[in-house]
């Protein structure tokens, strides 16, 4: 029999050892999972090949075995995460297709919004055909659902690299929304605006109280339905006649 790729996961990877104690089977799942449960608790930084030893309670030679070194592993925790977003290349609904890919990568992202620094970053350390097979799996099914809508194969790239570079940057935004005094019931305090001089940034500390309710899910929304409703009427298949209100107005 041929064994899987190293660098590909694997979904019946036999990962049903047991994980310290020294006892159960340690697959290259099984180091990806206890890899992912470090950031997910301490962040990239605190993990290490000889910290993810001792929590599989292992030597750390055989985690080598599974992740050759660091960036391997960082490569491994990245697929890990992406391999749960679910894209279905056969919905003949393109938009409704990509604006649940969205919110199911936003889910994820606040899941595990430790591991979004790799997410974003991971694919620009390394060549497109050297990353792990399942980091380019949902690339692949959104390429395919919407080249099978009718566009070009170069149109499709577009899309995708347009609807990604606004989820991360849409993430990044969310997950820096912090409250400086949680406690504070005024708006300008509670984000800490006070401290910005009013003559400077008069408009910034004006928009204390829409700040302050920041919704990320309603927010992720109104940025699909700018971009999906641009991209409809800019980019739509050859094949297909744009919805009724996505057209411009005559006379």
């Amino acid at each position: 029999m041929t064994r899987p790729p190293a660098d590909s996961i694997d979904a019946n990877d036999d990962a049903d050892g047991t994980v310290g104690n020294g006892g159960g089977k340690i697959t290259r799942k099984v180091v990806l999972a206890a890899a992912l449960g470090i950031i997910d608790r301490d962040g990239v930084d605190a993990l290490s090949m000889r910290r993810l030893a001792r929590a599989l309670d292992r030597d750390p030679m055989i985690v080598y075995r599974h992740a050759p070194n660091k960036a391997a592993l960082l490569d491994g925790v990245a697929e890990t995460v992406l391999a749960q977003l679910k894209v279905d290349p056969t919905d003949p609904d393109w938009v409704a297709q990509l604006r649940t890919v969205a919110r199911e990568y936003r889910s994820l992202a606040l899941t595990h919004p430790r591991v979004v620094p790799l997410l974003v970053t991971r694919p620009l350390a390394t060549p497109l055909a050297l990353r792990p097979q399942g980091t380019l799996r949902p690339l692949e099914d959104i390429l395919t659902l919407l080249t099978t809508a009718g566009f070009s194969p170069p149109a499709a790239l577009h899309i995708y690299r347009a609807l990604f570079g606004f989820l991360h940057g849409h993430i990044l935004d969310e997950l820096q929304e912090l409250i400086d005094n949680p406690a504070e019931t005024d708006d300008l305090l509670r984000l800490g605006l006070h401290r910005l001089p009013i003559d400077q940034f008069p408009l910034l500390r004006s928009l204390a109280p829409v700040l302050a309710t920041y919704d990320g899910a309603t927010e992720l929304e109104r940025g699909l339905d700018i971009l999906l409703a641009g991209l409809t009427t800019t980019l739509n298949p050859p094949n297909q006649t744009p919805p009724r209100e996505a057209q411009p107005p005559t006379g």
